[in-house]
């Protein structure tokens, strides 16, 4: 499914307005095509025009969108996005770092039908409805850890040989946080990690799971075809993940840095109807769950990932009228480069130096050199956009003089919605 490529080399990008980057003539065709390099005078505003958000492997969420609004189900979303994969099912439970639970203890609300298992046991305890509102496992100084129910004060209900795990017969429990209070499906315990650090753990069905994770990831309101296609990407990253699990205390995380993941109260029927359409749908590689990476905007091409079925290659769906992340434009102060490097003193001159090769400028930036008075680095694509906060590395520039000291700080992106992104 992958169609043929249609490069336009860097050599012969120009750019319109400001101070044209300097490329020198190849001294033929079979040369190796010279770096693109920007001078840049003392005061200056570089305009970076860029393409796609996020790191662009795998399934573009608003290109998985915009297939559906052109007719494509899910499977055939799926199927484009990682080509070469098989369908398969996947099921049974995940466990989940809850990291907005930054306290020792687990404190959850009291709520009829609340249990408490002592996780060095099989069997659970009701816990009786004596007037608590909330209640909680806690090791105290003295290493004996214990279930404690709160009116007035904590008191001591009962001491645990492991650690504690409660659970409402299927319902949710609410959890307490210094942040606030959120209600998870399935089982909260207290995990320890290899480290000896007490963590919160939600333990509950994959498919359960995927309920707090769909709707944070893409619009539950978007056609249903992508819906249910984020859910069969993010069901088969979870099950990745869970075999090659973050810690011996958990599997995945609830950040972006694996996938958003907000519990029962962040759900929503639509969401959860897709969840229910694509149930244990996932896609297999060689017969194991794939590394479905996904991210927000492709910009037209996608990035070659880890494994075969992460190809560059042309993504015709991104580019839909509603996608304000299929192009962006922003400027920077030659000042705000400066300060994110300042080994090269008053920068003079920006070259790239590597690229992709897979689209408009040559594709993303692979590396780049920063040259200044008094020195210059080369940084990877990645570090470049990380420390000026760019939407991507599908990028090229156009430096002009700045009219006056306002236009050396750095501009701000037209604020849009994007879905969080797993880690490239």
């Amino acid at each position: 499914m992958r169609p043929l490529r249609s490069l336009l080399p860097a050599a012969v990008v120009l750019v319109a307005g400001g101070l044209a980057p300097v490329v020198p003539t190849a001294a033929s065709a079979a040369a190796a095509a010279p770096a693109p390099t920007w001078p840049v005078p003392t005061r200056a505003v570089v305009t970076v025009d860029g393409r796609g958000y996020g790191h662009g492997h795998g399934m573009s969420q608003y290109g998985a969108e915009g297939a559906a609004r052109r007719g494509l189900t899910y499977r055939q979303i799926a199927e484009f996005y990682y080509p070469g994969t098989d369908w398969g099912e996947a099921g049974g439970r995940v466990s989940v770092l809850i990291t907005a639970d930054t306290s020792d203890d687990l404190v959850v609300q009291a709520r009829p039908g609340l249990t408490v298992r002592d996780t060095a046991r099989t069997d659970r305890s009701a816990l009786p409805d004596n007037g608590a509102d909330q209640w909680r496992v806690v090791t105290g100084g003295d290493g004996v850890t214990r279930v404690q129910f709160h009116t007035t004060r904590w008191r001591t209900w009962r001491v645990l040989r492991g650690q504690g795990e409660f659970s409402a017969h299927g319902r949710p429990v609410t959890l307490v946080t210094p942040s606030g209070t959120r209600a998870y499906r399935g089982r909260l315990r207290v995990g320890v990690t290899g480290s000896g650090d007490r963590v919160t753990v939600n333990v509950l069905g994959l498919d359960s799971y995927l309920k707090g994770v769909v709707p944070l990831e893409i619009p539950a309101s978007w056609t249903p075809a992508a819906v249910q296609a984020q859910a069969v990407a993010a069901r088969t990253y979870a099950a990745y993940e869970r075999r090659h699990p973050q810690s011996s205390a958990y599997q995945i995380c609830d950040t972006g840095s694996c996938q958003v993941y907000g519990g029962y109260d962040a759900e929503y029927d639509a969401s959860n109807q897709a969840v229910a359409a694509t149930a244990r749908q996932v896609l297999l590689s060689d017969g194991s769950p794939a590394f479905t990476q996904f991210g927000s905007s492709s910009g037209g091409w996608t990035a070659a990932g880890s494994a075969p079925y992460l190809p560059a290659q042309r993504d015709p769906y991104d580019g839909w009228s509603g996608n304000p992340v299929h192009t962006w434009s922003t400027r920077v102060g030659d000042r705000t480069i400066e300060r994110a490097w300042p080994a090269i003193g008053d920068l003079r001159r920006i070259t790239v130096t590597e690229r992709d090769g897979n689209g408009l400028w040559g594709g993303r930036v692979v590396a780049l050199r920063l040259s200044g008075s008094t020195g210059r680095v080369t940084v990877s694509g990645d570090s470049f956009r990380s420390a000026l906060g760019l939407r991507s590395t599908w990028l090229t520039f156009e430096v002009s003089a700045a009219p006056d000291a306002r236009s050396r700080t750095a501009g701000s992106p037209r604020t849009a919605w994007r879905p969080r992104t797993t880690p490239g």
